[in-house]
C-alpha cells in the first residue's frame, strides 16, 4: 500500500496535474510509520563468553495492510542474527494485521528494531557474566572472512543461495577505538563522574552499541549511467538515480570526474528524468553510491578508453602510456592535448565519432558497513528525565567518496534515531485511536535541544564498490536507541526494554532497581 500511486492514478484518470496534501493529523494517521515490533532474544553462552546458540522471535504489527510486512521483518532477522558469530541460529516471526496506522519502508528498514533488542540483550549478557561490554562483543562480532550464514535464508533480492556471503571489509575495531577516545569511554570507571557532587539527583552514564547494516539489495537493485563528451571538453552525465538531499548528484559527478581526469565543474549532471535518463531502481536500501556509482564508473571508464585512443593518435604515442588529468591527455614526455581539442577532433575532424558510453550495474553482493555508536546521558533519578548530552558515531563506510556529505548522513541519521529512541511515540487508546496526532504531544527535538554530535569516518577498502565505497545512509539509524538504553543502565542500573525513554517509563524502571 503506497501513497504515491493515488496521485499517479488520479493524474492518469483526469489528465491533469494532481497534488496530495495531508493535514498534520492526516499525516500521522494515514502516512507510513515504522513497523512496531516485540523482539525476544534467547542466547546460549559458554564459560568463555562465546555464543553457542541464538534464537530471535519477532511479533510485528503491519496495520490493516501488508505494506512491506514480510520484507521488513526478514531484514530484522537478517540484521539481528548477522552481527555476531554463532554456530546455531533460529528465527521465528509472526506478522499481525491490526487497526493501527499502516507501517511501511522507513530508513533502517527493520534494522533499528532488531539492533535495539540485540544490543540491549548483549549488554545484559555481558553484565550477567561480569565481562566488559565491548570485550564481550569483540569476542563474538563478525570479522573479515566470516560467513553471513543467515543471509542465505533471509537475504533480500536474488542473491545466489548456494554462495555463502562473507564479510569482505571491516573497520569495526578502529571505529570502536576512535569512538571510545572521542567520548572518553574510560570515565565509566570513575564513580565521581557518575554522581556529580553538585547535583545529587543526577546520574551520568555512557553506553555503547555495535551496528552492522547492508549495502543495496544483491541481484535486484540496478542503476544506469550515460556519459558523453561535449565540444568544449565538458561532459554530460545522465543518471537515473534521484538525489533526495543526500548529495548523490555530487558524488556521482565526482566518480565520473575522477575517471576522466577533470574537475566536477566539468561534469554536467542530468538526473531522474525518465524521458531521457537511464533506468534506476530507486534511491533506497543504501544503494545509490554503490550501485549507481559503479554504473557511472563503468560508463566513465569506457569514455576514458575512447579519449585515450583519440589522444594517442594526436600525440603519436601508445595508448598504454597516456594519462588523463587536469582536463588533458598527457604523454610520458610531458606533451599534452586538452580534452577540448580531443572532443573537437572526434566530432569535427578525422574519423568523426561521438565519444560516449552507457553502463549499468547490478551487484551480486551486499558488503556490510560497520559502526560503533556511543552515547552519554544524564538521568534525573527524581523525575526520570533523560538528557542526552553527547552522541559519537564512528562508521566504516569503505572509502567515503565525499566526506562532507557522508558526515552529513551520519549526523542526520543520529538526529532521527535520537527522536526514535528518546521521545517520539505514537500513543493510542484501547480502541486504537491515535491520541497525539500533532507536534507537541508528539515530541520531536528542536535545534536548540540537540546534544553534541560527532561523526567519525573510518576508511577501509571495499573492493566491490566504486573506489572502495560501501553504504552509509541507513546505519546511523541503528545504534542510538540501544546506546542510550545502555547509558541509562550504566547511570542507574535500570535496564529498560521499551522505547522511547520517556520520563514516566524511566521513572517506573528506576523504582524497580
Amino acid at each position: 500500500m503506497l501513497i504515491e500511486d493515488i496521485v499517479a492514478h488520479l493524474t492518469m484518470a483526469t489528465g491533469r496535474p494532481v497534488r496530495l496534501e495531508l493535514t498534520r493529523e492526516e499525516e500521522f494517521r494515514s502516512s507510513r510509520t515504522r513497523h512496531p515490533q516485540t523482539v525476544t532474544f534467547k542466547t546460549g553462552v559458554d564459560a568463555k563468553g562465546k555464543l553457542t546458540a541464538q534464537e530471535m522471535r519477532i511479533v510485528a504489527n503491519t496495520g490493516p495492510y501488508g505494506s512491506h510486512g514480510l520484507t521488513v521483518q526478514m531484514v530484522s532477522g537478517l540484521r539481528g542474527l548477522s552481527s555476531y558469530n554463532c554456530p546455531a541460529k533460529r528465527f521465528d516471526c509472526k506478522v499481525a494485521y491490526t487497526n493501527l496506522p499502516v507501517p511501511g519502508a522507513y530508513r533502517g528498514y527493520g534494522a533499528p528494531q532488531a539492533l535495539f533488542a540485540l544490543e540491549a540483550h548483549m549488554e545484559d549478557i555481558a553484565f550477567a557474566l561480569g565481562m566488559d561490554p565491548i570485550e564481550f562483543r569483540r569476542l563474538n562480532w563478525t570479522n573479515v572472512g566470516d560467513p553471513l550464514d543467515i543471509a542465505q535464508q533471509l537475504g533480500e533480492g536474488d542473491q545466489d543461495a548456494s554462495v555463502m556471503p562473507l564479510v569482505t571489509s571491516s573497520g569495526l575495531e578502529e571505529a570502536v577505538a576512535q569512538g571510545g577516545r572521542a567520548i572518553d569511554w574510560e570515565r565509566r570507571n570513575d564513580p565521581d563522574w557518575h554522581t556529580p557532587a553538585d547535583r545529587p539527583h543526577i546520574r551520568r552514564g555512557l553506553g555503547f552499541a555495535m551496528m552492522m547494516h547492508g549495502t543495496a539489495i544483491p541481484g535486484l537493485d540496478m542503476g544506469g549511467a550515460s556519459l558523453k563528451i561535449n565540444d568544449d571538453g565538458s561532459f554530460n552525465l545522465l543518471i537515473g538515480a534521484t538525489d533526495l538531499g543526500t548529495g548523490s548528484d555530487t558524488v556521482l559527478a565526482q566518480i565520473a570526474a575522477e575517471v576522466v581526469g577533470v574537475g566536477t565543474d566539468d561534469i554536467i549532471v542530468y538526473a531522474s528524468d525518465t524521458d531521457m535518463t537511464p533506468f534506476d531502481t530507486g534511491a533506497y536500501a543504501s544503494s545509490t553510491t554503490y550501485i549507481s556509482g559503479m554504473a557511472t564508473k563503468r560508463a566513465a571508464e569506457q569514455v576514458r578508453e575512447q579519449i585515450v585512443a583519440r589522444a594517442a593518435l594526436l600525440l603519436d604515442t601508445d595508448e598504454a602510456s597516456i594519462d588523463l588529468h587536469d582536463s588533458a591527455a598527457w604523454a610520458p614526455d610531458g606533451r599534452s592535448v586538452p580534452l577540448e581539442a580531443i572532443a573537437l577532433s572526434s566530432l569535427h575532424q578525422e574519423g568523426q565519432h561521438q565519444i560516449m558510453a552507457t553502463a549499468s550495474y547490478v551487484s551480486p553482493e551486499s558488503p556490510p558497513p560497520y559502526a560503533a555508536q556511543y552515547a552519554e546521558v544524564e538521568v534525573d533519578i527524581d523525575t526520570g528525565q533523560v538528557t542526552v548530552t553527547d552522541l559519537v558515531m564512528a562508521v566504516d563506510c569503505g572509502v567515503p567518496i565525499n566526506p562532507v556529505t557522508a558526515s552529513g548522513q551520519v549526523e542526520g541519521g543520529m538526529v532521527q534515531a535520537l527522536g526514535y529512541g528518546h521521545c517520539e511515540e505514537m500513543a493510542y487508546d484501547e480502541d486504537g485511536r491515535l491520541l497525539n496526532p500533532s507536534f507537541g504531544p508528539y515530541k520531536i527535538y528542536r535545534a536548540d535541544e540537540m546534544p553534541h554530535l560527532e561523526a567519525i569516518l573510518v576508511q577501509t577498502m571495499e573492493e566491490s564498490g566504486p573506489f572502495g565505497a560501501k553504504a552509509i545512509a541507513e546505519i546511523p539509524k541503528d545504534g542510538v536507541a540501544p546506546a542510550i538504553r545502555n547509558a541509562i543502565a550504566d547511570a542507574t542500573g535500570a535496564r529498560i526494554a521499551d522505547i522511547p525513554f520517556t520520563p514516566e517509563r524511566v521513572w517506573r524502571a528506576l523504582q524497580e532497581v
